[in-house]
């Protein structure tokens, strides 16, 4: 089963929303492998971000994320970057839809309450950022053939 990365930004922990973004993951199906708190450094910012290092908005970014404590998660299933990234809605919250955790919780671009993995070559690299092996879980819901089809699996 394909893996993914979520980050609830300090826009969501300050907002209280922790157990309402994880509850809309689980009841969708999906799996939670990893889980744990962290300050964020300028260190692993500075890799995480990498991609932005020549923006303008590059150093608003890193203080957003330095502002408190970050919940690092791991999740599982079929499908789970492109699953994750429907139920978390467009990157602007202003026109993320209705119904998605940025659509309903974010009208920024910066305070966009999650991050969330965009290929799986970014969930590999960024997993491995944020977890050590030992960190990460296999195990089986009981539930699973209540998921998904016998041909899915």
């Amino acid at each position: 089963m394909e893996k993914t990365l979520v980050i609830l930004k300090p826009s969501a922990i300050q907002r209280g929303l922790i157990s309402e973004i994880i509850q809309r993951f689980e009841r969708k199906g999906l799996q939670l492998v990893g889980i744990k708190m962290m300050q964020l450094s300028d260190e692993i910012l500075n890799i995480h971000y990498g991609h932005l290092i020549n923006k303008p908005f590059f150093k608003q970014t890193k203080d957003s994320m330095k502002r408190c404590p970050v919940i690092i998660q791991c999740w599982t299933g079929i499908d789970v970057i492109s699953v994750v990234r429907s139920l978390t809605g467009s990157t602007d919250g202003k026109y993320a839809s209705i119904g998605t955790i940025r659509g309903d919780f974010s009208i920024s671009i910066q305070e966009n309450i999650v991050h969330a993995s965009d290929s799986p070559e970014a969930a590999e690299i960024e997993i491995k950022r944020f977890f050590d092996r030992n960190e990460i879980f296999n195990y089986s819901l009981n539930i699973s053939s209540y998921l998904y089809a016998d041909n899915e699996k």
